[in-house]
């Protein structure tokens, strides 16, 4: 067994992954998640491994904390913010891994927001924590391809199967005493926030480019793109673009064919939904506008 000791902070399906590949191979002396991790918290019961649930922020783990002498923590898709207490903990390195290639990309859903903004690449990034967020110096990055008709999902499922081996080859590192860092260059950072399910509502005005790029960065089994109908909500999770004409005078999201496929007027183009879910009693109408 390894000499070295490991905390983990990690949330969600991701961070479950990660942390039984971690109980695997090290000593893991804590974990810290969210309530809403119940997979992390099944699992830490299972293994008999302290955690701490809830909100960390100002010093609510330092009890916790103070219990154990740890030489690293590793965060996985951890729901909170870290302050200061936490990273200054491990008597070595406190590594983040974030879903981009820092330092583009920092903040919340990197790989959704590299998606919508028609990148053809993302990735992964394990960095030193600091206290600012996604700023710490570069232990490892590795590319992943965003193909054209590539999804939020996709990416995720990506992260799924990278993120494990990933975290294996930083164990490595630090059970091997290699660990070499790279500053960022903070004059090419970019920064996005974090999304909620209110933020997919398309803009018919954009072209149809973009409301593509839109669409599939939040496809399911994300919330999903979406638009109103005579109030009603319709969600989108894939389109096609159409040569059916059009006028341009006529406003964007007007309906212009709905007999083989309900076809959307856009600025620069038609497009067809392929895949929506809408209330089985509304229906669309030729000339209508969506908004």
């Amino acid at each position: 067994m390894s000499k070295i000791s490991y905390g983990i902070l990690a949330s969600g399906g991701l961070g479950a992954l990660c942390t039984e590949k971690l109980l695997q191979l090290n000593k893991v002396n804590f974990v810290l998640t969210d309530k809403g991790s119940d997979k992390i918290i099944e699992l830490c019961k299972t293994k008999k491994i302290p955690m701490f649930i809830g909100n960390p922020r100002n010093g609510k783990t330092n009890d916790f904390l103070n219990q154990f002498s740890t030489d690293i923590i590793l965060s996985i898709n951890y729901l909170f913010i870290v302050e200061e207490d936490i990273i200054r903990h491990p008597n070595k390195y406190a590594i983040n891994f974030h879903g981009s290639l820092l330092p583009k990309y920092r903040g919340r859903t990197p790989h959704v927001w590299a998606i919508i903004n028609n990148e053809t690449e993302t990735g992964i990034t394990a960095h030193l924590m600091s206290k600012d967020c996604d700023e710490g110096d570069i232990v490892y990055q590795e590319k992943i391809l965003i193909g054209e008709e590539s999804t939020g999902a996709e990416i995720l499922s990506k992260f799924n199967s990278k993120y494990p081996l990933i975290i294996e080859k930083i164990v490595s590192l630090i059970e091997n005493d290699t660990i070499r860092t790279i500053k960022q260059d903070h004059t090419k950072a970019t920064y996005f926030g974090k999304r909620t399910p209110e933020d997919g509502l398309i803009n018919w005005n954009w072209q149809k480019e973009r409301i593509n790029n839109w669409v599939r960065a939040q496809a399911d089994p994300y919330p999903g793109a979406f638009t109103f109908y005579k109030g009603e909500k319709v969600i989108i999770h894939k389109i096609k673009y159409s040569n059916k004409g059009f006028n341009y005078n006529d406003p964007n999201g007007t309906i212009l064919e709905i007999k083989n496929e309900i076809i959307i007027k856009t600025s620069n183009g038609a497009i067809s939904l392929i895949n929506y879910r809408k209330p089985d009693d509304l229906h669309f109408k030729i000339g209508d506008k969506l908004s």
